[in-house]
């Protein structure tokens, strides 16, 4: 019964690493499409390119954070969690 488990919290943590990995999608969408418009506007209005480019990094960098927040959860969940639940468990 021990060995089953320790086979379910491990597939647990397999698998939440893998959905937490996928939040990295949402980001990298986001931020394409920030930057395509920020082109877009650039070439509609070269003037305001300052303002423009900065305002687009600001946001690119803030929707980072939510990239990175998930590829660390992914990584606590392959590293650390498996070995905290098998001394749980022993």
């Amino acid at each position: 019964m021990e060995i089953l488990a320790k086979g379910i919290a491990l597939a647990g943590c397999a698998i939440g690493a893998g959905c937490a990995l996928i939040a990295g999608i949402g980001p990298g969408i986001g931020e394409g499409s920030a930057v395509a418009k920020a082109c877009e506007a650039i070439g509609r209005q070269p003037e305001c390119k300052g303002e423009v480019q900065s305002t687009m990094l600001l946001g690119c960098a803030i929707a980072e954070t939510t990239g990175i927040y998930g590829f660390v959860t992914g990584l606590l969940l392959i590293f650390v969690a498996p070995g905290t639940f098998m001394n749980l468990l022993s």
